[in-house]
């Protein structure tokens, strides 16, 4: 199995590869609405962004780092960096592990259910603790597959 494990003839790995590709592309369209926010509420972080909006439409604006907006979904965005890039190392180190394919379906489903999740709680907003419960559950999901490697690698 060692061979094959990162393959996609690994139905367990193909399987991981899915959900990391869905929470990683929802990590990458947060750059974009962080983007639309921006042009939509004219609210840019630098002089020089603010000079090309004033170059193609004559409106004068100046620098602002604190529209709620913009800081909504950058605090998402940044939740996301700080949660999905373990799940997806640790996720590929635990598929090494050879692990039950079931629980690893369950750990990849549930992480990304609950990174949706957090997501929209977060950018909504839904009302606390919505937004923690969601974290927590990814958060888990990562430490119950790192806990499985370090197991593995005691072993």
């Amino acid at each position: 199995m060692a061979g094959s494990t990162l393959k996609f003839e690994n139905p367990l790995f193909a399987n991981f590869l899915f959900y990391a590709g869905v929470v990683l592309l929802k990590t990458c369209m947060m750059s974009l609405l962080t983007a639309r926010y921006r042009n939509k509420n004219k609210a840019f972080m630098t002089e020089e962004d603010c000079q090309a909006l004033k170059q193609r439409t004559g409106m004068d604006v100046k620098p602002t780092r604190n529209d709620p907006d913009i800081e909504r979904v950058r605090g998402c965005h940044h939740n996301d960096l700080e949660n999905v890039i373990p799940f997806v190392l640790i996720g590929l180190l635990y598929i090494m592990t050879d692990p039950n394919p079931w629980y690893a379906k369950m750990h990849f489903r549930i992480f990304t259910i609950a990174r949706l999740f957090h997501s929209v709680a977060y950018l909504k907003p839904l009302p606390q603790p919505s937004r923690a419960l969601g974290w927590l559950l990814g958060y888990i999901v990562t430490l119950s597959m790192g806990v499985s490697v370090v197991l593995a690698g005691i072993m």
